[in-house]
C-alpha cells in the first residue's frame, strides 16, 4: 500500500502555493490586458475542432479570459447552413464539456459563424472580407486544423484577400511533414506568407500543467538543479503509452507510424525540457535556444547502433480485462503492413551535463494502460553503511503527465519501531487534485491564450523542427538500410522494449501505476 508522508504535503504544498499565487497574479493581469481578437478555424468540422479547440474557447470564455465580443469563424469545405452547423456544434460540444454553463454555452454558439470555403472565388473573398470588417486593429488568428498539404493553399488565399495584418498569427497542427524534406517544404511554404514570429507550431504536450511545472521543479529548486546531471542521475525514461489501437485514424497512421506520430514531436519535446540547460531568462527565444542545443547534441544513430539501440514493433491479437483485442492489421483492414505501432529507443545527449547517461524513450499502441510519464532514476549511494546490507532502492523522481497529473519522489525511510535499521522505499507524493480544488485548464486552453497574447515559449521554432527531423532521419534511414522488421507483440502487453536496456536497467513506473496494475491483477 502506498504511504503518503506529511512531509511531502508540506514541501509540495509550499512549492505549489507559491506557483499558484504567481499563476493567479498572472491571470489577473492577463484578464485586465486582454486584447480583442478574431479567430478563423479551418477544418472546423473535424474531430480536433470539436474535441479541443471549441472546448478551449468555451472554458476561457467562462473564465473571463476571452471577452464577450470575440468572433469565431468556423471554415470548412462542407456545404452546411449556419443553423445546421450550429446544431451540430451544440450536439458535439455537449459530449466534451463538463456541465456547461448555459449562458456561456449559448454565448459561444452565438459568436460562431459557419463559412463554406468551397465556393466561387469572388464570393468567398467577399464573405471573408465582410466578416473581418471593422477588426483591422484586432489580433487575427488563423487556426489550421487541416492536413499540412492545405497550409500553403490557405496561406496564399489569405494573402490574396489581403487578410494578413502585422498582428495576425497562424497556428499549425502536426504533422509538419513526414521527413526532413517535406517538413522543410511545409515550413518554407508558410514562411512565404507569415514571419517566424507569427507562426505557432502547436504541440499540446507542452501546454500540460505538469510539463510546465518541470521548469519550476528544476530551476526554482536547488535540491534538483544541483543534482540534474550525469554525476547524480543514472538514466532517464520517458514513456507515452496508449491502451487503444489506431481506431478511425488507421488511414493516417499507416502512412505515419509511432516514430513520426509520437517520437518526433511529443517525446523529443519532453526530452528537451528534461535535458536543457537553464535559459538566461524565461522567454520564448531563450527557452527554445536551449532546447535546440539538446536536439543538436543528440547522438545520431548508425548502421551499428540502430539494431542495438532501437526497436520497432507491431501489435498482434491479444486480450485485456475487457476481452479480445484485434491485431493492427485487422484494425486497418490490410493483409500486411510494415508500419510500426511501438518504438523504443536508447539515446544519449553528448554534452557536459549528460555525458554517458542513457535516455530511454518508448511509445506504443495497445499497451496495458494509457499514461505519459517521465522517470528520473538517480544513482545509488556510494556505500551502504547499514549492518544488514539490504538493498537500498535508488531515489526516483516520477513526473506523471496523464491521465492525472502528479509528482512522486521515491526515497528510503526507516520503518518505525525497535529492531535495528529496517528501511523501505516510500513515495513523497503530490497529486494536483489533492492540493487544488480549481479546475486545471486543458493544454489547448493555455496554448490558445498564448497565441492571443503573442507568447511563443511553448511553441516550436522552425530550427527546432528541422533539428528534430534531422535526428529522426538517422533512424528512418538506418531502419531502411538494415531492413529492420517489426517485432510482434500481443495487444495488451508492454511490448518488446526491454531489449534496448543497458545491463542493470529496466523500465520502471511510478508507484501509482504499480498500484493500479496490482489491483487489476488481483481482479479489483
Amino acid at each position: 500500500m502506498l504511504i503518503k508522508l506529511k512531509l511531502s504535503n508540506i514541501y509540495f504544498s509550499l512549492l505549489y502555493i507559491l506557483q499558484y499565487v504567481l499563476y493567479l497574479s498572472a491571470m489577473t493581469l492577463q484578464k485586465v490586458s486582454q486584447e480583442p481578437f478574431r479567430i478563423v478555424i479551418f477544418g472546423s468540422d473535424g474531430d480536433l475542432s470539436f474535441r479541443k479547440i471549441f472546448p478551449a474557447l468555451y472554458y476561457r470564455l467562462a473564465d473571463g479570459q476571452v471577452n464577450d465580443g470575440v468572433e469565431i469563424l468556423a471554415a470548412s469545405r462542407t456545404d452546411r447552413t449556419q443553423e445546421e452547423y450550429i446544431e451540430m456544434l451544440r450536439e458535439r460540444l455537449e459530449k466534451y464539456l463538463d456541465s456547461p454553463d448555459k449562458k456561456v454555452f449559448n454565448k459561444l454558439l452565438k459568436s460562431t459563424t459557419h463559412l463554406c470555403i468551397k465556393k466561387d472565388e469572388e464570393q468567398l473573398k467577399a464573405d471573408l472580407m465582410n466578416w473581418f470588417e471593422g477588426s483591422e486593429e484586432h489580433v487575427r488568428i488563423f487556426y489550421l486544423a487541416t492536413p499540412a498539404s492545405a497550409f500553403g493553399t490557405i496561406s496564399d488565399m489569405l494573402l490574396r484577400y489581403d487578410l494578413i495584418t502585422p498582428v495576425s498569427r497562424i497556428v499549425l497542427e502536426k504533422p509538419l511533414g513526414t521527413d526532413l524534406k517535406s517538413s522543410e517544404d511545409t515550413n518554407s511554404t508558410v514562411a512565404k506568407y507569415f514571419d517566424e514570429d507569427q507562426i505557432y507550431r502547436i504541440d499540446h504536450y507542452l501546454g500540460k500543467e505538469t510539463v510546465q511545472n518541470l521548469m519550476v521543479l528544476r530551476f526554482a529548486n536547488n535540491l534538483f538543479e544541483r543534482t540534474w546531471n550525469a554525476q547524480h542521475i543514472d538514466n532517464v525514461q520517458i514513456t507515452v503509452a496508449e491502451s487503444l489501437g489506431v481506431g478511425s485514424r488507421g488511414g493516417y497512421y499507416d502512412q505515419s507510424g509511432a516514430l513520426r506520430d509520437m517520437v518526433q514531436n511529443h517525446l523529443l519535446q519532453l526530452l528537451c525540457l528534461v535535458g536543457m540547460d537553464p535559459p538566461l531568462i524565461l522567454n520564448a527565444d531563450e527557452v527554445r535556444d536551449e532546447k535546440l542545443k539538446v536536439l543538436k547534441a543528440l547522438r545520431p544513430f548508425t548502421k551499428e547502433t540502430i539494431k542495438s539501440d532501437t526497436i520497432k514493433g507491431q501489435y498482434t491479437r491479444g486480450s485485456s480485462a475487457e476481452g479480445h483485442l484485434p491485431s493492427y492489421l485487422e484494425d486497418i483492414e490490410k493483409y500486411s503492413s510494415q508500419t510500426e505501432t511501438f518504438v523504443a529507443l536508447k539515446t544519449y545527449i553528448d554534452n557536459w551535463r549528460w555525458e554517458g547517461v542513457p535516455f530511454y524513450l518508448r511509445t506504443g499502441k495497445r499497451l496495458p494502460h494509457r499514461y505519459s510519464e517521465i522517470i528520473i532514476n538517480y544513482k545509488s549511494v556510494p556505500h551502504n553503511i547499514f549492518p544488514e546490507k539490504k538493498n537500498i532502492e535508488n531515489n526516483r523522481l516520477a513526473i506523471r503527465l496523464q491521465p492525472e497529473e502528479r509528482i512522486e519522489l521515491l526515497q528510503m525511510v526507516k520503518i518505525p519501531g525497535p529492531g535495528g535499521y529496517r528501511y523501505k522505499p516510500i513515495s513523497l507524493e503530490l497529486d494536483y487534485a489533492d492540493h487544488f480544488d480549481d479546475r486545471f485548464p486543458d493544454a489547448y486552453e493555455r496554448l490558445l491564450m498564448d497565441v492571443v497574447r503573442g507568447n511563443q515559449t511553448l511553441f516550436m521554432r522552425r530550427d527546432e523542427v528541422k533539428a528534430s527531423w534531422a535526428w529522426i532521419e538517422t533512424i528512418l534511414v538506418n531502419w531502411k538500410k538494415q531492413k529492420m522488421n517489426n517485432e510482434l507483440y500481443e495487444a495488451g502487453s508492454w511490448g518488446p522494449g526491454n531489449k534496448i536496456m543497458n545491463e542493470g536497467h529496466h523500465w520502471v513506473t511510478s508507484k501509482h501505476i504499480e498500484k493500479i496494475q496490482k489491483l487489476k491483477k488481483d481482479g479489483n
